[in-house]
């Protein structure tokens, strides 16, 4: 599914124009001004899988920022959003194929490590209150069951339920389960597939941190499936090989100059691996 079909970052001079104009010399920086300009990047074509590599500075998540802005798509974390970005937008033009579904969203590794955050202090409070009430079964258990008003109402339940339950049974009822299940990779890779639901438009900004490898093979199954079957279209900024080598992905690298269309195989970091492993070979046998 294609909703975005294309979309026109501001040419090297436009930049360059634009920061001579500006009379404000209050700032260091006008990013995302000088970002992907010198990279000569006008204009990304996508397919329903579009991957932009290139190494750190390259200018991978400026990008997806930038689109998502333009946008307006769901984002949950705050991202290095300068005072030039609405100047920045007035240069972009984005050409829609299809109205852009609601619920779309960029989906960045802050989200995913707020995400596991939240489930950290949510089960520090589930231990807390489980500490709580292993206390409160014994006074439950022993307390005197009269009822004088409707104030007693639930405290009169708790001990009908001490006096018919064993202490853990009573925790279980009263308790919700710790949401901790697995690692912190374990936990990032359920994000995404509960995150991510189908007809949308997701932008994704290096997934692959904090998964192992074959969580990164799991992932990059489960984000070719979704484009492939249920309708999504997915814009994905990586350094994974394992996400690089998704089938039908259309991969820009900018590493190069001007940016252009690789193979996965083709790609610096994908060789600095090979040739690794290449230099090893002899360990594997």
């Amino acid at each position: 599914m294609i909703y975005l079909s294309g979309f026109s970052f501001p040419s090297q001079q436009e930049e360059a124009l634009f920061c001579l104009s500006e009379k404000r010399s209050c700032f260091d920086s006008f990013y995302p001004f000088g970002i992907l300009g010198p990279r000569e990047l006008p204009k990304l074509d996508f397919a329903p899988l579009t991957v932009l590599y290139g190494g750190n500075g390259s200018g991978k998540t400026t990008a997806l920022n930038v689109i998502a802005e333009a946008l307006g798509l769901e984002r949950r974390s705050l991202y290095n959003r300068s005072n030039f970005f609405p100047d920045y937008l007035t240069f972009c033009r984005a050409e829609i194929q299809k109205p852009i579904p609601q619920g779309s969203a960029i989906i960045t590794s802050d989200d995913v490590f707020d995400h596991m955050l939240d489930l950290r202090a949510l089960n520090q409070g589930i231990d807390q209150g489980r500490d709580e009430l292993f206390q409160q079964y014994w006074e439950d258990r022993r307390g005197d069951m009269s009822m004088l008003s409707l104030e007693d109402y639930q405290k009169f339940r708790r001990q009908v339920m001490a006096q018919r339950s064993s202490q853990s049974r009573y925790v279980r009822k009263l308790l919700a389960n710790n949401v901790r299940e697995g690692s912190n990779g374990e936990s990032a890779f359920r994000y995404f597939t509960q995150r991510i639901t189908e007809d949308k438009l997701y932008l994704l900004d290096e997934p692959e941190n904090s998964l192992s490898p074959s969580l990164q093979m799991e992932l990059a199954r489960f984000l070719a499936d979704s484009a492939r079957f249920y309708g999504c279209q997915l814009l994905i900024a990586t350094h994974s090989p394992f996400l690089l080598a998704m089938e039908q992905a259309r991969i820009y690298d900018l590493d190069s100059l001007p940016v252009q269309i690789r193979p996965w195989t083709e790609l610096e970091n994908v060789r600095a691996y090979y040739e690794f492993f290449q230099s090893h070979r002899a360990d594997f046998r």
